[in-house]
C-alpha cells in the first residue's frame, strides 16, 4: 500500500523515478509506474494530494470526443472507473461513480448538425454507445429542459465521480511513496541525462522524472531549460445550497451556445460556464474568485434550464460557494504526454483542461512508455508533436 507522509532525511536517497506533482494526473502516474515494478517517489509540495487544481474540477467524464487521441485516453479511463476497485486491487473501494450521462444540448438550428457530426465522429472513434437525440427524446427524457431545445448528443455511461477518492484509491493501490510538503527545487543533469531531483527536505537521486506539476509544469520544465507550450488558465464553478427541487438523476448537462454547464450535487447543484475570454495567468496556490460570476453563470444555465429561475429568485450570497482552479491549454487543446528527447530520463504528463477524466490511461501511458512497452513514435501526444507539425485542433464541442 502507498504512503503518503511528510519525509525525514532517512527518506532520500536512489529511487528508479520521480514524479514531481500530486494531483489527480501525478497520483495515477505515480501508480501505474509502480504497477510497473518501479520504486517510485512522487514529490508534493502541499500537505495533501489533489489539493489544488484537481477538487475544483467538476469530477465529470465522458468519452464524447472528436479527437482521436483525446477518446484514446477517454475511453479506457473510463473503463478504469466503472472497475476502479478491481483496478487498485481492493475490493468494495468506492469513488462514488455516478453514470447518470452527458448531453450537450442546443437550441440552435445552425449547431445541430455539428452535434450530428460529432456523434458520427465519436463512433469512429470508439465511442459507439453515444446518441444523437432529437427534440421530443430530450424533453421525454429530461423534462426539466426548455422546451426549444433542438438536438443533443448523449451518452449514458459518462458523468461525474469522486476525485478525492479517485485520487487515495491510486495512492493505497500501489506501493509508491508520495512526499507531501515536499517541493521540487530543481533538476540535476549529467552527461547521460537526469540523475536526480532537489527538494526542500532532500535530495533524490534518479533516471527518470516526470513532471506532473498541473499549472505548474512549465515552471518545471524551466529547471532543465525546457519552455514548454502550457498556458494555465483560470476555471471558477458553483456549488449553491437550495430547497428548490433539483432532480438528482439528471445527467450532467451542458448548453454548447453559452458554455454553460450544471449537475446536482447532494444539498444542491452545481453550475459553471468557460469564459472562452478568460487571460492566461501566473500560477498560484491561491486562486481568486469573481463575486459576479454566480449571477453571470445563473443566467446561462438557465437559458435551457427554466427551474435555475427560482433558484436565481430565492438563492442568497451564503447559499453560494465559488471555487477555482487551473485549466492547462496546449497549443492543440490536448495533453503533453511522454519523453523529451532532448533530455534522457525527462518525461511530461500535463497540459490538462481534462486533466481528472484522461488521468487513469494516460498515467499508463507513461509507464508503459518508461519501461519501454510503447515506441514514443506511437504515441500521438508526444511532445514533440508540434515540432513534427502534427498538432491541430480538433472539433470536441467545449473544452471544459
Amino acid at each position: 500500500m502507498g504512503r503518503i507522509y511528510t519525509p525525514t532525511a532517512n527518506d532520500f536517497g536512489n529511487t528508479d523515478a520521480v514524479v514531481i506533482g500530486g494531483g489527480i494526473v501525478g497520483t495515477a502516474t505515480a501508480f501505474w509506474l509502480s504497477k510497473a515494478g518501479l520504486d517510485v517517489v512522487l514529490v508534493e509540495m502541499r500537505d495533501g494530494l489533489s489539493t489544488l487544481t484537481t477538487p475544483a474540477s467538476a469530477e465529470c467524464f465522458r468519452a464524447q470526443f472528436a479527437e482521436p487521441a483525446m477518446a484514446a485516453l477517454a475511453i479506457p479511463s473510463i473503463e478504469m472507473f466503472e472497475h476502479f476497485a478491481d483496478v487498485i486491487g481492493i475490493p468494495g473501494y468506492s469513488i462514488s461513480i455516478k453514470q447518470q450521462g452527458y448531453p450537450f444540448l442546443t437550441d440552435n438550428p445552425e449547431t445541430v448538425n455539428d452535434l450530428k457530426e460529432n456523434i458520427d465522429q465519436q463512433h469512429r472513434l470508439g465511442a459507439t454507445d453515444s446518441e444523437f437525440l432529437e427534440r421530443d427524446e430530450i424533453l421525454a427524457r429530461f423534462p426539466f429542459l426548455s422546451a426549444s431545445v433542438l438536438g443533443a448528443t448523449f451518452r449514458q455511461r459518462d458523468g461525474w465521480l469522486s476525485c478525492h477518492e479517485l485520487t487515495q484509491g491510486f495512492a493505497k493501490g500501489c506501493d509508491a511513496r508520495f512526499f507531501i510538503n515536499t517541493k521540487a527545487a530543481g533538476i540535476h543533469m549529467d552527461d547521460k541525462g537526469v540523475c536526480g531531483v532537489d527538494t526542500n527536505r532532500g535530495f533524490l537521486q534518479t533516471r527518470t522524472v516526470v513532471n506532473a506539476a498541473g499549472p505548474f509544469a512549465g515552471e518545471v520544465g524551466k529547471m532543465v531549460n525546457l519552455d514548454l507550450p502550457l498556458e494555465p488558465v483560470r476555471r471558477q464553478k458553483v456549488y449553491i445550497e437550495t430547497s428548490v427541487t433539483i432532480p438528482q438523476a439528471a445527467p450532467f448537462t451542458i448548453d454548447v451556445n453559452n458554455n454553460s454547464y450544471w449537475r446536482p450535487e447532494p444539498g444542491g447543484v452545481i453550475i459553471g460556464w468557460v469564459d472562452s475570454d478568460e487571460p492566461v495567468s501566473q500560477p498560484s496556490e491561491t486562486v481568486p474568485t469573481d463575486w459576479e460570476f454566480p449571477a453571470i453563470t445563473l443566467d446561462k444555465v438557465k437559458r435551457l434550464t427554466p427551474f435555475f429561475e427560482e433558484i436565481e429568485k430565492t438563492v442568497r450570497q451564503p447559499d453560494m460557494t465559488t471555487s477555482a482552479g487551473f485549466y492547462v491549454y496546449t497549443p492543440d487543446d490536448q495533453p503533453l504526454i511522454g519523453p523529451v528527447p532532448e533530455i534522457p530520463g525527462f518525461y511530461i504528463n500535463c497540459g490538462y483542461w481534462a486533466g481528472v477524466m484522461l488521468s487513469p490511461e494516460a498515467g499508463k501511458r507513461i509507464a508503459d512508455l518508461v519501461i519501454g512497452t510503447l515506441d514514443p513514435r506511437e504515441n500521438p501526444l508526444r511532445p514533440t508533436r508540434f515540432k513534427e507539425g502534427l498538432g491541430k485542433k480538433g472539433k470536441t464541442l467545449m473544452s471544459h
